[in-house]
C-alpha cells in the first residue's frame, strides 16, 4: 500500500523542465535523449529520482571510527529503503558535536531524512532499522537514535539555481 502511494506521488510531480511539455503519460513514450538545453535533465525524467532527493543530515556525540565508510553505508541504505538511485542521495554527519538526551551525554543521535515523495511508514521503518544497526557498531543503541522524516514539496527543495517546481 505505501509503494503504491508514492508512486502516485511520484508521478503527479512534474520537473521544472517539464513545464508547458506533453503530459507525463505521453512523456513516458519521448525519447531520454531530449533533454532541457537549461540542466541537460530528459524531459521525461521522474521528478522523484532527480539529484538533491532525498537528504540525511545527521549529528551525534559519538566520534565515528571512518566516518567516510559510514556515511557511504548510510547513503546505501537510503537508497535501499527509499528507491532513490544513490547518485542523487546526499549525506551530511556531524559527529563528536555536543548533544544530550533526556539530560545525559551518553552516545546519541539525531537526524533529518528529506525527500521528493517516499516518505513512507514501511520505507521509514527500513531505513530506521538499517541505521540504527550502523550506529549500534559505533556505540550508540538504537533507543537514543531519533530522526524526523520529512516529504518536502517540490516548491521546498532547491537545486540547480531553482526550485524543483521552477
Amino acid at each position: 500500500m505505501a509503494l503504491g502511494l508514492a508512486v502516485l506521488v511520484c508521478a503527479a510531480a512534474v520537473h521544472p523542465a517539464q513545464i508547458g511539455q506533453p503530459s507525463l503519460v505521453s512523456l513516458s513514450k519521448v525519447s531520454r535523449t531530449h533533454m532541457s538545453a537549461s540542466s541537460g535533465i530528459p524531459l521525461d525524467a521522474d521528478p522523484c529520482t532527480l539529484p538533491g532527493d532525498p537528504s540525511l543530515v545527521l549529528h551525534t556525540n559519538v566520534k565515528l571510527e571512518d566516518k567516510a565508510a559510514f556515511m557511504s553505508a548510510a547513503s546505501k541504505a537510503i537508497e535501499a529503503a527509499l528507491g532513490k538511485p544513490e547518485s542523487y542521495i546526499a549525506v551530511c554527519v556531524h559527529d563528536g558535536t555536543d548533544l544530550i538526551w533526556g539530560g545525559s551525554d551518553a552516545p546519541a543521535a539525531v537526524g533529518c531524512l528529506y525527500s521528493i515523495g517516499s516518505i513512507a511508514q514501511e520505507s521509514n521503518g527500513a531505513f530506521m532499522a538499517t541505521l540504527c544497526g550502523l550506529l549500534a557498531k559505533q556505540g550508540v543503541p538504537a533507543e537514543r537514535v531519533y530522526v524526523n522524516f520529512f516529504d518536502v514539496p517540490r516548491a521546498n527543495v532547491g537545486w540547480n539555481g531553482r526550485t524543483f517546481a521552477g
